[in-house]
């Protein structure tokens, strides 16, 4: 079954909220989304991430990866993984999300044709996984506690916290939400390289007397030296990996050396379904965890749950929160019921269709 036609389209949606990024810039979604035909009838769509830029991401799939891909069999996925690493590195360089959506496409169409959900098709773990939120970067110490308050009383399984940069205020947040939430419930941090190497030693040594279940990328992914010796001095779980390119190659050091607890990957950051599959399974085999970092949007939050539904050195499915406002292109909800979000499993491939209405009101322009 070899793709076709790949259109391409540049996308941009302008949440209704307050809430910024860590620098302070206002939160505007930038997207792409592709439909793929093939020449045996079957077609399928995805969201592509498109960081800042819809329009130069866009431009970068359309000139450098579709081009690659028109004409691929999406059953030789190994093969154009590896055909796709010596075409990238001929003066391409271009991101792994950018490959990402291919990827993804090759895995939904070939499981449509097997009429099975992607996850059984990838060969199913479970059924069902506990549901973590994440925060955005919040003001105040107090709004962050009321966050993991209400997920507390909804049931979820955990909060991670993304702190501002200002260090007093990250104490602050941390001492309140355990505060607020009692010694029942879970807390993980997730600083982004906010701070130094002694100061992310302070901070651990703080995170484990407030019980908190894991640090989340202290320092960079390609400070090995740093991220190990903070490893070996504290005793909370370190996590990281998840912005280090071309998976499972750019985590390989971290997992064998041991730099860190939890590897992270995802279905759009770590190159597609293949990508984050060879990452997992690398963990696997020294025994760690792979948590699958957030894809951002609900479309590709669905490939992720999936994924982790076939994965079984997961704990939990991250979304980001006030999820609603990620909640964008899909016609149904992701099924969330009793702390657990529920993969579609009753229809082939992903199980829930885009929402097109909401993707030609947000179409920039169409990469033909």
């Amino acid at each position: 079954m070899k793709f076709t036609n790949i259109e391409i389209r540049a996308c941009k949606h302008e949440p209704d909220t307050d809430l910024t990024l860590k620098d302070g810039r206002p939160m505007s979604f930038e997207f792409l989304v592709l439909k793929f035909e093939t020449d045996e009838g079957i077609s399928c769509d995805t969201f592509g991430f498109a960081g800042r830029s819809s329009l130069a991401i866009g431009e970068v799939s359309s000139q450098m990866i579709k081009p690659f891909f028109i004409g691929r069999d999406t059953r030789y996925r190994e093969k154009n993984w590896h055909d796709f690493r010596k075409y990238n590195r001929a003066w391409n360089l271009s991101q792994n999300y950018c490959f990402a959506p291919y990827d993804i496409a090759s895995w939904v169409v070939q499981s449509i044709s097997a009429n099975l959900p992607l996850y059984q098709f990838i060969g199913a773990m479970r059924d069902s996984i506990p549901i973590y939120g994440s925060s955005m970067t919040l003001k105040t110490a107090d709004d962050y506690a009321k966050e993991a308050l209400d997920l507390k009383k909804r049931g979820w399984a955990a909060y991670k916290l993304h702190p501002p940069l200002d260090y007093e205020i990250t104490i602050e947040a941390h001492k309140a939400c355990r505060e607020a939430v009692g010694n029942d419930f879970r807390l993980m941090s997730d600083p982004v390289n906010n701070f130094s190497y002694n100061q992310n030693l302070h901070f651990g040594k703080l995170l484990e007397d407030l019980d908190y279940y894991w640090l989340e990328e202290p320092m960079y992914d390609e400070f090995h030296g740093s991220l190990k010796s903070l490893k070996e001095k504290l005793k909370i779980p370190i996590v990281g990996g998840e912005t280090a390119e071309n998976h499972p190659e750019g985590v390989a050091h971290l997992i064998s050396d041991r730099a860190v607890d939890i590897i992270r990957g995802d279905i759009s950051w770590s190159g597609g379904i293949t990508g984050l599959i060879k990452t997992a399974h690398l963990a696997e085999a020294h025994g760690m965890n792979c948590e699958i970092h957030t894809a951002i949007y609900h479309p590709l939050e669905l490939v992720n749950l999936h994924c982790a539904s076939a994965i079984k050195n997961t704990e939990f499915f991250e979304v980001l929160i006030p999820e609603h406002l990620f909640n964008i292109g899909l016609k149904d909800k992701i099924h969330i019921e009793d702390g657990h979000a529920h993969v579609p499993k009753n229809k082939p491939g992903l199980g829930i269709e885009l929402d097109w209405d909401f993707i030609d009101n947000s179409t920039l322009k169409v990469f033909d």
